[in-house]
């Protein structure tokens, strides 16, 4: 049964959540069209674009994104106390930036000063903007209504382009929010679209690692490969700077709520190696028995601090959408979560019969 998004997004609890959101009957619109026998690799850029323009206005930042041919992922930050910190003309300039036709109804609204019910209003209006700019299911509307509308125009054509409103999934701890940016970038690898990091077009995994061989002085063979890709012109150019967004940094990405927030457990570097000896786990094919069981094992020092053992880690990575409905995280954030839910006023016709999600947290993360 489908659920109002309020029901779903809960910011005192987390302010991290994967969001999806699939093509209509689930077609190649994005990508290469056996039906129609065209390539629509051009709208993965476009969503790129779409959704690095609106993290620069919204006080949402992108810690992981994923453009496949018929569907993408992202794995957001809401930054509710950067929002709540803006004055109100901060928050004009960004929602006008986005929306320019309502800068004429500030406008009116700004000449009539000696109006209480217009600076009232005023007040009304600029409170609801900045409650948007900090809500998830409008910035997903911003990034939607615009590709769409954008490729009706090319197809000529109207309708749907999208197969519904997007799913979303609240990151309750490290251990989900670390398994979902790894699942999130490793798509291309999993779907066979490619064997490496450095070949999953429109992924963020690759522009980080596009960001990292920037600084290197002596480049590897793999780091100037990288660079001179066709599809990774838009990463390595000339940056649209204040325009667009930049990924949320590694140093930054922490625990799920303020009161435990604290930086991830691995660098930068040691998530890049955690990925890459994933992504060959994930091809056992070119690899022995006896190879396999030492990534594994090598998998399993990075992951310590994490509390995540090699076996759980391949399972989270190659099914999370599988293994947790509205939320994911360890069994103790799972029933704190549903209560918390509950407490809000969330219709549930089971309320304390069922928590979806602790029987796969409890294989993957044990009961902690």
């Amino acid at each position: 049964m489908t659920r109002a998004r309020y029901q779903q997004v809960s910011l005192q609890d987390t302010p991290y959540y994967h969001c999806i959101s699939r093509c209509v009957r689930r077609a190649y619109l994005c990508g290469d069209d056996p039906v129609s026998g065209k390539n629509f690799d051009h709208r993965k850029q476009w969503l790129v674009t779409r959704i690095k323009t609106l993290a620069a206005q919204f006080s949402i930042d992108i810690c992981a994104y994923a453009i496949m041919s018929n569907h993408y992922h992202l794995v957001l930050f809401v930054n509710e106390q950067q929002a709540k910190g803006w004055d109100d003309a901060e928050v004009i300039r960004r929602w006008t930036a986005l929306f320019p036709r309502n800068a004429a109804l500030i406008a009116t609204l700004q000449k009539n000063k000696t109006s209480k019910a217009a600076q009232k209003r005023l007040q009304q209006q600029v409170s609801l903007w900045r409650e948007r700019l900090m809500d998830i299911s409008w910035f997903m509307r911003c990034v939607n209504e615009t590709v769409a509308r954008q490729a009706n125009r090319e197809d000529a054509c109207s309708g749907r382009f999208w197969e519904g409103r997007f799913k979303s999934q609240a990151l309750l701890d490290e251990k989900a929010l670390v398994t979902c940016m790894a699942y999130v970038d490793l798509n291309p690898v999993r779907a066979g679209v490619t064997d490496s990091l450095e070949g999953s077009d429109f992924t963020s995994i690759q522009e980080r690692l596009i960001n990292h061989a920037k600084k290197v002085k002596n480049r590897s063979y793999r780091q100037h490969r990288l660079l001179t890709r066709r599809n990774t012109k838009h990463l390595v150019g000339r940056q649209a700077g204040d325009r667009q967004a930049k990924l949320r940094p590694m140093s930054e990405i922490g625990g799920a709520s303020e009161a435990s927030y604290h930086p991830l457990a691995i660098s930068p570097q040691s998530y890049f190696d955690l990925l890459e000896i994933t992504c060959k786990t994930l091809h056992p094919e070119e690899y022995t028995a006896h190879r396999i069981t030492d990534t594994l094992d090598e998998k399993n020092r990075l992951l310590n601090e994490l509390g995540i053992d090699g076996e759980a880690w391949m399972k989270s990575v190659t099914g999370f959408h599988h293994h947790y409905s509205v939320a994911a995280g360890t069994e103790s954030a799972l029933v704190h979560f549903h209560e918390s839910r509950i407490k809000s006023g969330v219709s549930l016709k089971h309320p304390h019969k069922w928590v979806r999600g602790v029987h796969s947290s409890r294989l993957l993360y044990g009961t902690a």
